[in-house]
């Protein structure tokens, strides 16, 4: 392959512009065959992702210190492709409508009300959750009820941080998420096809385990509005539809909380919706998946894993029959 050197040094595909974004997904690119390979070890590689996030484009950055307990070592989709291939129904159903619309959207100022069965209720902006604790990078994969996949490097820290401080009590069985209903801004509301606002809930023990992430960003850069702006949930062994986008309530329930395609198409998409090659949508197969930027005609699809590869949570649902807990 023919290639170019930008001007910090890393090499650029012959023909692609030389921007700070293909300087950061390059360097990126190249960590991660450090990671893979004999050269380097756990802390070579985290030390050159952390400079790789020095290097991180743009006045609307953020740093976040690599994870390396959570970082997969898939290639990373294109921040193109994850910014342009959206499903975000608030501003459209088409997949290029989100990027397209969600111009609107006014992500300052922000704040989320936390309230329910907790013993410290409360209201915090998008800077006091910016603060509540250390921002990480975690590289996760993403898999879509629709059968297509990406793996984005996200930027937040677990939700069970948020859940410390609010202290839920003896009653809190669910957490309940709660977007932006604002017409106003989200030309997508004037559309039946959902029950809005749109609602998501966990388990309270889904909730608390370290891989769910209150995500800020991603990219090393807060959220684009297409994205979830400017706060949103990420549950990366569940469907991307579970992970709530442009989040403004969180709310602890005793009850199962009703949430928006279950509500739609109850014998389509269950409460826990956990990624299950061995459950099938009424439509379609879940057995296999397309990966987002491996879309050649020769290219085959992808194996779907149990949990989308994250057999840690497996012990979350001991006992359950995750065909009828679909």
């Amino acid at each position: 392959m023919l290639i170019k050197r930008s001007p910090n040094g890393i090499d650029i595909p012959f023909g692609s512009e030389i921007t700070p974004r293909s300087v950061f997904e390059s360097r990126r690119s190249f960590i991660k065959q450090l990671a893979v390979g004999s050269i380097a070890g756990g802390a070579l590689a985290e030390m050159a992702m952390r400079e790789a996030f020095a290097q991180a484009p743009g006045a609307q950055k953020l740093a976040a210190k690599a994870n390396p307990a959570f970082v997969i070592m898939d290639k990373p989709t294109s921040y193109k492709d994850a910014t342009t291939y959206n499903n975000f129904y608030e501003f459209g159903t088409d997949k290029a409508d989100p990027a397209q619309n969600a111009g609107s959207l006014k992500t300052r100022p922000w704040t989320v009300a936390i309230e329910g069965e907790i013993k410290k209720p409360m209201t915090v902006d998008l800077d006091g959750l910016l603060k509540l604790a250390p921002l990480e990078e975690r590289i996760y994969r993403l898999r879509c009820v629709e059968g297509w996949s990406m793996v984005i490097p996200w930027v937040g820290y677990s939700l069970s941080e948020l859940i410390k401080k609010v202290e839920p009590n003896g009653n809190a069985k669910y957490v309940e998420f709660i977007t932006l209903a604002d017409k106003k801004q989200m030309p997508g509301l004037r559309s039946p096809v959902l029950e809005w606002p749109y609602v998501e809930g966990l388990r309270l023990d889904e909730a608390n385990h370290p891989l769910t992430l209150l995500t800020l960003g991603m990219y090393g850069e807060v959220l684009p509005n297409q994205n979830g702006a400017p706060v949103r949930i990420v549950v990366p062994w569940k469907y991307g539809f579970k992970s709530a986008k442009s989040i403004v309530k969180i709310r602890f329930t005793k009850d199962q909380p009703r949430t928006a395609w279950n509500l739609s198409a109850p014998q389509e998409y269950g409460f826990y919706s956990n990624v299950n090659p061995d459950v099938d949508h009424p439509r379609w197969s879940q057995g296999s998946e397309r990966r987002i930027g491996e879309d050649g005609f020769f290219t085959r699809k992808r194996k779907t894993l149990m949990f989308n590869g994250y057999s840690d949570v497996a012990s979350l649902y001991t006992g359950m029959d995750l065909k009828k807990f679909f």
